[in-house]
């Protein structure tokens, strides 16, 4: 990670913490290090801080749920999954776009789902020449099964929050989601 205006590259340490490295790979102490455009706003380094150990985090997560899905599927196939369990039948077309990826990468994706027996296909009715994509009654129990063991380990590792604490961080991470569409 390089901070803005920082020439440091973090790392984290063995219990999770960040440690700042400069050019050099001598460690550092923590901090937003120099402003660089007049951005001296520590609040939004820290942000960024926290945002990237928490997608590394996550990607990692979904590389383990993806394969408590099935030992064979890749793990941005799980995404895929997960919106098909939330929306229902949907068009490769809408897929590609809400995971950000083109028609050629999702219908190689599809393909190996549907090869797992995860997902199928049919003809859309309001247009013969386009299919919809939804969940086996395999795939929706498979997903169901890692959702809730993932819910409950959200449940277990927030115990000592306040619920109100963690409907405010769902709040605000769907008020981040929505402004950066």
């Amino acid at each position: 990670m390089t901070p803005v205006g920082g020439n440091f590259h973090g790392r984290e340490n063995e219990a999770g913490a960040d440690v700042h490295e400069d050019g050099n790979g001598d460690a550092t102490a923590p901090g937003p290090g120099p402003a660089r455009g007049g951005m001296d706003q520590p609040e939004f380094l820290d942000l960024e801080r926290e945002l990237t150990v928490l997608f590394r985090r996550a990607r990692a997560k979904q590389g383990e749920m993806a394969r408590e899905v099935h030992p064979d599927l890749e793990s941005a196939a799980y995404g895929l999954l997960v919106r098909l369990d939330e929306s229902g039948r949907l068009r490769a077309t809408e897929l590609a776009a809400f995971i950000g990826v083109g028609k050629a990468t999702m219908s190689r994706q599809l393909r190996a789902l549907e090869d797992l027996g995860l997902v199928a296909r049919e003809p859309d009715p309001a247009d013969g020449r386009a299919w919809l994509v939804h969940l086996t009654e395999e795939g929706r129990r498979r997903v169901a099964k890692v959702r809730e063991a993932r819910r409950a380990r959200y449940v277990a590792q927030l115990s000592h929050w306040q619920r109100a604490e963690v409907a405010e961080l769902a709040r605000l991470l769907n008020q981040l989601n929505r402004g950066m569409d």
